[in-house]
């Protein structure tokens, strides 16, 4: 049996794109297909679609939104690695700069010359997203020389605005009403963090006060992995994301580090001075360290930068501005907050990049699924 579907690079992630009526309506239904399409159950997902790293195993289901003044409605899915199951609560900002080119390549938007809006509602979090896609000369492009930190590969280029993204999950920028606190965790001494909730829920730590640097590379932070997800446990009741006790996920609250600029190299070999960029991050991306930064931790980051007393704001050695400059692993991702009203960004973008990859049928396992491609 198989299911029409497109892969899409956005940003620095991988996404297999489905339109809704090709898969099943039901969350469970579409779980199991999911899992069977990505060969979830395997640690590597040989006999699957799956690319097993968190970057490269994510789905979204696109369809028509019914919502007055928004385009396109989709249901990011990120799919396991190794453990047969999907994390729904979550957001992608990456894919979802693939969702707007894929909705402008496939007739879902109409085009409005050199540039054309996409406003997309992520129905897991209710965010909304406008995806500002380059359509130079009236056409849709598969092909650009748009590039983000983590690839030299050209796309074409996606302004990603996050309509007001402060407490989208919670209901507050702070939801535990304090700009940074100290956190008690399971093993070692209490971390000083800030719990954020915009674009999603993340806690941030301050990496000077845990004894690190918030500059990391990426094997060194393969052995903090375990204490930053006993952070990320130990911060989601308190955030209100799940009651103490329950079983916490992996998806959210985002977690990593923010501490100061440094000199660093990037995973592609360039050198970065610390006069470069404003703040260094690592951040988590399920339970492995992320190769750049999501841009919904992204979000987060630069909406802490603009509260008095935040980690971010501290580290930064003051409320930052609109521009934040944002030190990860594959280079420097620039973030801007406008349209600022009572220490709240009501718009923060992000330039980025997505290519169609390819148009497939994804021949899927005991789905007893029999559309034609």
């Amino acid at each position: 049996m198989h299911t029409p579907a497109t892969l899409v690079r956005g940003g620095t992630s991988k996404c297999w794109l489905f339109n809704q009526v090709d898969v099943p309506a039901g969350r469970g239904e579409l779980e199991r297909l999911l899992v069977s399409a990505y060969g979830a159950t395997d640690p590597v997902e040989l006999d699957g679609v799956g690319g097993a790293t968190p970057t490269t195993s994510k789905a979204a289901v696109v369809s028509a939104s019914p919502e007055p003044g928004v385009d396109v409605d989709y249901l990011f899915a990120q799919v396991g690695i190794g453990t047969g199951s999907v994390e729904w609560t979550s957001n992608c900002g990456n894919c979802a700069t693939g969702v707007a080119l894929y909705a402008v390549a496939k007739g879902m938007v109409a085009l409005t010359g050199d540039r054309t809006r996409v406003v997309m509602r992520n129905t897991n979090t209710g965010a909304v997203l406008e995806g500002l896609v380059d359509t130079t000369g009236g056409v849709v492009h598969h092909f650009g020389r748009q590039t983000v930190p983590g690839t030299r590969a050209g796309g074409v280029a996606v302004g990603l605005t996050f309509r007001d993204p402060a407490g989208g999950t919670t209901g507050l920028l702070l939801p535990t009403g304090q700009a940074a606190q100290d956190l008690p965790v399971a093993v070692g001494e209490p971390v000083r963090v800030s719990m954020v909730d915009a674009g999603a829920p993340v806690v941030l730590v301050d990496a000077l006060a845990a004894g690190r640097t918030g500059a990391e590379a990426l094997e060194r932070m393969d052995a903090d992995v375990p204490w930053l997800r006993g952070v990320r446990h130990a911060a989601g009741p308190l955030m209100g994301l799940f009651e103490p006790g329950d079983e916490p996920g992996d998806a959210v609250p985002k977690v990593g580090l923010v501490g100061p600029p440094v000199p660093y190299t990037t995973t592609l070999g360039e050198q970065i001075a610390a006069d470069d960029y404003d703040i260094s991050v690592r951040m988590l991306s399920m339970n492995a360290p992320h190769p750049a930064i999501g841009l919904t931790s992204a979000v987060a980051v630069a909406a802490a930068g603009l509260v008095e007393g935040s980690v971010v704001c501290r580290t930064a050695g003051g409320p930052t501005e609109e521009w934040l400059r944002l030190g990860t692993p594959a280079g420097i991702v620039a973030v801007r907050c406008t349209d600022v009203r009572d220490g709240l960004p009501r718009r923060v973008t992000v330039q980025r990049a997505a290519r169609l990859l390819a148009d497939a049928r994804i021949y899927v396992p005991g789905s007893g699924r029999t559309q034609a491609a």
